[in-house]
């Protein structure tokens, strides 16, 4: 589904690389949990393979296209939750939904009408629909950017930290969806700083830091070592990866 081959970016002159030769493979079916330290290159990765940013040199496919050479097809298979969550806050809910549909060329013929209904109802959005995006709260506008990136159906869905300003419930139904999602034969690329939320709903897990690929495998995997939990393995092997960059240098 997400392939991406010896990724590299750098920004401007920087002789430093914010992602540095990555190279993932993320399958059909899979939830793969995306983490790092702050300013690791998860964003950066991230806005690659959605076609936001250009990038240096690699090769990244999504559902088979290449995001260089098709840059639409490959679009059209992704629903993308950005962690800046900018959202058009003058439309209604009904009204950002329905210009995201557009953006994708989506009809009732493919479902769309049902989808809403069910999304309103999974995130409880009903009742404020018809209502300015301006007058949500925090984690009412969260929800409706997610109905707004997913609402294509796409068999890939980025999401970078969604669960931010969600209540439980609402944390707990997206979770929800996103097996499901992957049930019925999709995939997520799931970026979180919330370690205990990865490491109970993903199948497998990179992490990156200092723009390189330090680590994955399944939870069981990395936790071969010994360590306790993801959050303890995270923490040994990035700070082993920052002092011997100090060493080296």
């Amino acid at each position: 589904m997400l392939k991406i081959n010896g990724l590299t970016k750098s920004y401007g002159r920087s002789d430093v690389k914010a992602v540095d030769n990555l190279t993932l493979e993320i399958n059909d079916g899979e939830i793969f949990g995306f983490i790092g330290p702050n300013g690791a290159g998860k964003s950066t990765t991230i806005k690659c393979v959605t076609g936001i940013i250009g990038f240096d040199s690699g090769n990244i496919e999504v559902n088979g296209y290449d995001v260089g050479k098709q840059p639409l097809e490959a679009k059209r298979s992704i629903g993308y939750v950005s962690d800046s969550h900018v959202i058009y806050d003058r439309l209604t809910g009904a009204e950002y939904v329905g210009f995201m549909a557009s953006v994708y060329g989506v009809s009732d013929a493919d479902g769309y009408k049902a989808r809403i209904e069910k999304y309103l109802d999974i995130f409880n959005m009903r009742d404020v629909f018809n209502s300015p995006i301006k007058s949500y709260s925090h984690g009412m506008q969260q929800k409706i950017n997610v109905i707004g990136a997913i609402i294509h159906n796409p068999k890939l869905f980025i999401l970078d930290e969604p669960m931010t300003g969600l209540d439980p419930q609402s944390a707990f139904q997206l979770k929800e969806l996103m097996r499901e999602h992957c049930k019925e034969g999709g995939t997520v690329f799931f970026s979180s700083h919330v370690l205990d939320v990865v490491e109970k709903i993903c199948d497998r897990v990179g992490i990156i830091d200092k723009g390189r690929l330090i680590a994955q495998g399944t939870i069981d995997e990395l936790r071969s070592s010994g360590d306790a939990s993801l959050e303890s393995y995270f923490l040994s092997v990035t700070q082993k990866d920052e002092k011997e960059n100090t060493v080296s240098e």
